[in-house]
């Protein structure tokens, strides 16, 4: 029957997608999200960013073109025959001059803008390492509520089939039309508990198309396996690997490359940058020929701010290096501890499924044969109801656990 069933699953699966509606598997959740969240598009856009800035750190000074030209007034010092406008009543001054950039000055801000673009990379990945740990916990949060649905129509079912009993059994003055009533109150109950479960689905199915960017029809892969990335090594294999992994750890590292590169930048742009350039002056019609040059004398501004300023954002940059790598084992810690729990859980619960199952079906057949009374049975049925709600949470919580662990080992980027 198992292969049978499995054969039936993935015709259903299949049958949906042909007809326009995606079924999507945690795993194809977090992909299409990467690709598509509107938040990240956004933050795509610093990529662009950052590439312009290296357009602008390879570009050269321009060329600068100054003109001044002086007219004699007085017109009785004109040469006989001529006007304001002769050029021997002119002086005229062309200078072209260019503004030299030190060799390290230019390849310091080419390296910074490298460094940062670096960066701006690194900050976009650690985004979709959180993205993707939000899509996956809402996709779990439609998980619960669609298995919540089910439960609660399996329930309203079984009261349904129970109510058209008791409407025989009375007729033939089995029971009292008291048992009948509490029968119809029950299916009544999971009637209005079915439609207030149906809306809460349908609202976080939206959000989660939201989050993948998506308009389209969407369910999620009800029966497919979320445990795609087993989790064998030990804590302190772990934590090594994600030292190395984590996204934001890969932030705090380029942080410290840019600043390091900017304190250079800085050093270097502590040297004047002279300009120097040709003179065309030709005075009352006689051509000068000369040449321009000009650089600042550093006395009193040696740009001791900015290298001031980019030491001390070195150390900051340091520093967030290692509250990182704290937060990083704080973080691990926790999440796997708390994997290692609610995974023993889940193992645990099992055999009170069997249980409740048990006694809901011991039940049920002694209130049918009148061994027992409807309030017996009314309890067993909401109890079965519970433990089974409760199952699922304490499965959503493993899934979360799970989840917890792959993002805080950076693990989760290989969805």
């Amino acid at each position: 029957m198992k292969p049978l069933f499995s054969y039936v699953i993935a015709f259903l699966l299949l049958c949906s997608r042909v007809w326009g509606q995606s079924v999507l598997s945690m795993a194809e959740a977090v992909q299409q999200a990467r690709s598509n969240n509107p938040t990240l598009k956004v933050a795509g856009y610093n990529l662009g960013i950052a590439q312009s800035d290296q357009i602008t750190a390879t570009l050269r000074p321009n060329l600068s073109l100054n003109n001044q030209s002086l007219f004699l007034l007085r017109q009785s010092l004109y040469p006989e025959g001529t006007s304001i406008w002769n050029r021997h009543n002119q002086q005229i001054w062309w200078q072209l001059t260019k503004t030299i950039q030190w060799p390290g000055q230019r390849q310091n801000k080419i390296e910074l803008s490298t460094q940062n673009y670096t960066y701006s990379q690194k900050v976009l990945a650690d985004q979709e390492r959180n993205v993707s740990l939000d899509v996956a916990q809402k996709w779990l949060d439609v998980w619960l509520l669609r298995v919540n649905k089910e439960l609660i129509n399996q329930a309203k079912t079984n009261a349904d089939s129970l109510v058209r009993i008791n409407t025989n059994r009375l007729k033939n003055q089995v029971i009292t039309l008291n048992d009948l009533t509490r029968t119809e109150l029950l299916a009544e109950q999971y009637a209005l508990q079915l439609s207030t479960s149906q809306q809460e689905y349908v609202n976080e199915l939206s959000q989660l198309k939201f989050m993948l960017g998506t308009t389209d029809s969407l369910d999620i892969a009800f029966s497919v396996p979320i445990e795609s990335i087993p989790i064998t090594l030990s804590f302190d294999s772990l934590l090594n690997q994600t030292l190395s992994r984590r996204t934001d750890m890969a932030v705090a590292q380029a942080g410290i490359n840019a600043s390091e590169v900017n304190i250079r930048l800085q050093k270097s742009l502590a040297i004047p940058q002279p300009q120097i350039g040709i003179i065309w002056n030709p005075q009352n019609s006689v051509p000068y020929l000369g040449f321009f040059g000009t650089i600042d004398l550093p006395f009193f501004n040696r740009n001791q701010g900015e290298i001031q300023k980019s030491k001390i954002v070195r150390e900051q940059a340091i520093q967030n290096q290692k509250a990182v790598t704290i937060q990083i084992q704080t973080e691990l810690r926790a999440a796997y501890d708390n994997y290692q729990v609610q995974r023993k859980n889940v193992d645990r619960f099992q055999t009170i499924l069997n249980q409740s199952d048990k006694v809901l079906n011991t039940v049920r057949y002694a209130y049918l044969r009148g061994g027992t009374s409807i309030i017996d049975f009314l309890e067993a049925q909401r109890s079965w109801v519970d433990t089974r709600q409760l199952y699922y949470n304490t499965v959503l919580g493993y899934r979360q656990s799970y989840l917890q662990l792959l993002s805080v080992s950076g693990l989760i980027s290989q969805l």
